[in-house]
C-alpha cells in the first residue's frame, strides 16, 4: 500500500510510536485520481487528507475577475487537504485537483483526529507537521506575492519547486506567480 514511504516521511517531522503508526493504518485508503480529477471541490464540506505517493495536485480559486490562481503545488510525499475548512467546520473555498495522474493514501481527518487521545504522539507530529508547512512556509510566500517582482517570484518558485519546472505548463507556472503567460514568457527570454 506504499504505507513504509508515507511513514518514512511522517518520521521527519515526528518520530511516531509502532502502537500509532498501526492506528493510523488502519484510516489509509490508496486511491488513484486522473488528470483534472478534483480531489477537493469548492463548497465542499472536506473531510480527508491525501498523501500523495506518485503525481501533482494543485490548489485553486477562482479570482473575482474569474481566472483560475493556483495557490499551492502538492507533489511527491505532500499531503493534500482543505485544512482550514476542516478546522473551521465550513465548505472549501478553493479546489484541489490532480494536474496529472495522480495516487494518494488519504485518510479522514477528524476519524485521525480521534486518534490523539490515545496516541500523543499524532498530536505531536500534526502540530510539527502544521507550523512548518503552514506557518513557516506559508507566510513568506504570502509576503512575496505582494511586495517581490515577478522575476523575484520566479526565482523563488524554482528554489522551492525545481522539480517540477519539467511537469508543469507555463499557465501553471504563471496562475501561481500571479502573473500573465506573456509576462512569464519575458521573464523566461531574461533569463536565458
Amino acid at each position: 500500500m506504499n504505507a513504509d514511504i508515507f511513514f518514512q516521511k511522517i518520521r521527519t517531522y515526528h518520530n511516531i510510536s509502532q502502537q500509532a503508526e498501526l492506528a493510523w493504518t488502519n484510516l489509509l485508503r490508496l486511491k488513484k485520481y486522473n488528470k483534472h480529477d478534483h480531489f477537493v471541490t469548492i463548497g465542499q464540506y472536506p473531510k480527508k487528507i491525501g498523501f500523495v505517493i506518485k503525481g501533482l495536485f494543485s490548489q485553486n480559486y477562482i479570482n473575482d475577475d474569474g481566472n483560475t490562481v493556483i495557490k499551492y503545488f502538492f507533489p511527491e510525499q505532500r499531503m493534500a487537504a482543505s485544512l482550514s475548512a476542516m478546522l473551521a467546520n465550513k465548505a472549501s473555498e478553493f479546489y484541489i485537483t490532480a494536474i496529472e495522474d495522480t495516487t494518494v493514501l488519504e485518510y479522514d481527518f477528524f476519524e485521525f483526529k480521534k486518534l490523539f487521545p490515545t496516541y500523543p504522539d499524532l498530536a505531536l507530529f500534526y502540530i510539527a507537521y502544521n507550523d512548518l508547512h503552514w506557518i513557516i512556509e506559508k507566510e513568506p510566500l504570502e509576503i512575496s506575492i505582494r511586495i517581490e517582482t515577478s522575476a523575484k517570484r520566479y526565482d523563488d518558485f524554482l528554489k522551492k519547486y525545481p522539480a517540477l519546472l519539467k511537469r508543469l505548463k507555463k499557465h501553471h507556472i504563471a496562475s501561481y506567480l500571479g502573473i500573465t503567460p506573456t509576462q512569464l514568457s519575458r521573464i523566461f527570454l531574461i533569463n536565458k
